[in-house]
């Protein structure tokens, strides 16, 4: 069962990620991105992948950095 949740977690992310890249507009496309990486971050835990958990932080790190430099404008 834990399999399954665990896959479905994986599912989720990359189906965001996608659905990300067919958005029109930084602001969206980062903000989905954003959501995208922080579940790969806790997919990447449940399964023991170090790279993916690193990756995915500095993939939210530098959305987040992009997400507001976009809103201070």
């Amino acid at each position: 069962m834990l399999s399954l949740i665990t896959d479905l977690i994986g599912y989720l992310g990359i189906t965001i990620n996608l659905f990300s890249m067919s958005l029109k507009g930084e602001r969206k496309l980062r903000l989905f991105s954003l959501i995208a990486n922080s579940i790969y971050i806790t997919y990447g835990m449940l399964i023991g992948a170090i790279p993916i958990v690193i990756g995915s932080s500095i993939a939210v790190l530098l959305h987040t950095y992009r997400l507001r430099k976009i809103n201070s404008d």
